[in-house]
């Protein structure tokens, strides 16, 4: 076995771009002349030269070392090869059959096998974690499935943590969470599709539903719209995130990311379209409404009926983390009539000696709030919530004595913060966090008014926005009397009769519908 040394290329005329572009020859000669400049300074190939069969065949086995199994390589692959074609075929006959087709059809025996035509194919394919077998006198490669590389085990979801119900969560390896998907997933009708992006990276991209109900026309302009993409590479699902959505510029997400297998089987369920990236063990759910941020994994492995009473609760909290310090400021700055005399009374007692507009003081505490809160996501786990924690407190306590802001905004700043780690989703915090100082800045202006004017504007332009052609807002905008009850409140199993509709879907049924509509 030896490794690829370097080597100067001054005096080929071809590049690796242009060997790329072309089919691979059947001269082994030729063909390992080609490899030498194309995986010119990668010591990490390996490329072993070696001759089997009687009368002898030249081959030549290529892989990445680290990303695959040597064991297989050495039992399933070389050691039938160098060892145990003679018990195969004998001399006579073996010497009259096509050396490829016996060698893939009888001798190599690792469970996938395909072959590659062109050097691009090899070159994915070696870089895939898979191996690739070069015999003298044929233009084609054996690509045995040989992918093998350490990964981070299954385990609890860090970002979507739940009481009851499946702690499993998706890991960097793709198979591993498509698997996680199939084992819940146990009908034919359950759809897995590959795509192949970046022209250096190569990621394998696959796209989940359920066929008869996701609609067969989301199905395609998902399609259309990942193959339009173009760039060098893919690495995390915000690349696809960010090249699919319906509009690119606005604040709102227009998809849900989970790390749930669970999760993604309830969204598949509903005829929605999962994405996801080998390497990243986030899952792009597509198309969504808002409304799919209020809602968590743990409503439905709750008793209906705590279950609405927490969901009530958190979007009380959703308002809460948008409008509290908006409101607070409003009515110090401009309503003083709302506040009753004796609460007036301690207000203005706690800022007196403090130089700064309560605008000022809620915006300073709020940033500083959410320097805190990012300090304590960055920093190493051991020290990151004692760092966000004991900071807050300290500086919260320290301005007060300071006289640099009331009492009564650190208890709503605090209140605000509060609110906002009650939503289970990142993106609805992460927008929240960014249009509550819209809303504090319009609210030091003008009030009351102010909060309105900036409401209705945010309300429009969520009335306007669309995910892949379903509102927004739905089912609020436009209304739907058939599932808003599974908005507010969570709606029990026993009535959950029929799926939420998208345009384009076959079967709504979820209940009652007989065994035919489940296969």
């Amino acid at each position: 076995m030896r490794y690829i040394k370097n080597k100067e290329n001054s005096s080929k005329p071809e590049q690796p771009q242009e060997i790329i572009k072309t089919d691979i020859s059947s001269s082994l000669d030729e063909n390992r002349e080609q490899l030498d400049i194309l995986f010119q300074a990668c010591s990490d190939m390996v490329i072993r030269e070696f001759s089997f069969g009687s009368p002898e065949t030249r081959g030549l086995l290529l892989y990445y070392d680290g990303l695959v199994n040597k064991d297989e390589i050495e039992q399933n692959i070389l050691r039938p090869l160098l060892l145990g074609i003679d018990m195969v075929e004998g001399k006579e006959e073996f010497d009259q059959k096509d050396v490829f087709q016996e060698a893939k059809n009888k001798i190599i025996s690792t469970a996938e096998i395909k072959a590659a035509k062109t050097w691009d194919d090899l070159s994915h394919h070696v870089s895939s974690g898979d191996s690739v077998l070069l015999i003298d006198g044929y233009a084609d490669g054996i690509i045995a499935g040989t992918r093998s590389w350490q990964t981070r085990s299954i385990a609890t979801p860090e970002n979507e943590v739940v009481i009851f119900g499946p702690k499993e969560g998706f890991n960097e390896t793709l198979r591993f969470n498509t698997a996680q998907i199939r084992r819940r997933l146990k009908s034919s009708n359950f759809k897995i599709e590959t795509f192949v992006l970046g022209r250096i990276t190569k990621t394998d991209v696959i796209m989940c539903y359920i066929q008869n109900i996701a609609p067969a026309s989301l199905i395609e302009e998902i399609k259309k719209r990942i193959n339009e993409i173009d760039i060098d590479g893919v690495l995390d699902t915000n690349y696809i995130k960010e090249f699919i959505i319906d509009d690119n510029k606005t604040l709102f997400s227009q998809v849900t990311h989970t790390e749930r297998p669970d999760r993604v089987c309830g969204h598949l369920l509903e005829g929605r379209i999962c994405i996801m990236v080998d390497g990243s063990p986030m899952a792009l759910i597509v198309p969504i409404s808002f409304s799919e941020f209020i809602s968590s994994p743990d409503d439905y492995y709750t008793y209906y009926i705590p279950a609405s009473l927490i969901r009530l609760l958190r979007f009380t909290a959703f308002w809460m983390s948008l409008l509290l310090p908006s409101l607070y400021v409003a009515v110090i700055s401009y309503h003083h009539e709302m506040i009753p005399t004796a609460l007036l009374l301690t207000i203005a007692a706690s800022r007196e000696g403090v130089p700064f507009p309560s605008f000022v003081e809620a915006f300073l505490l709020e940033a500083m709030f959410e320097m805190l809160r990012e300090a304590g996501i960055r920093l190493p786990r051991a020290v990151g919530p004692a760092v966000s924690i004991v900071g807050a407190l300290i500086i919260g306590d320290a301005a007060v004595r300071a006289g640099l802001v009331s009492t009564p905004m650190v208890v709503i700043v605090a209140a605000t913060g509060i609110a906002s780690f009650v939503s289970p989703s990142y993106n609805a915090s992460l927008i929240v966090r960014i249009l509550r100082f819209g809303f504090l800045a319009a609210s030091a202006m003008l009030g009351f008014l102010g909060i309105m004017i900036v409401l209705v504007i945010m309300l429009v332009k969520m009335v306007s926005m669309s995910s892949f052609g379903v509102p927004y807002l739905a089912p609020l905008a436009p209304l739907d009397l058939s599932q808003i009850t599974d908005i507010m409140v969570r709606r029990p199993w026993f009535l959950n009769r029929r799926r939420p509709y998208l345009e384009g879907m076959q079967n709504q049924t979820r209940q009652g519908g007989g065994k035919d509509e489940a296969t």
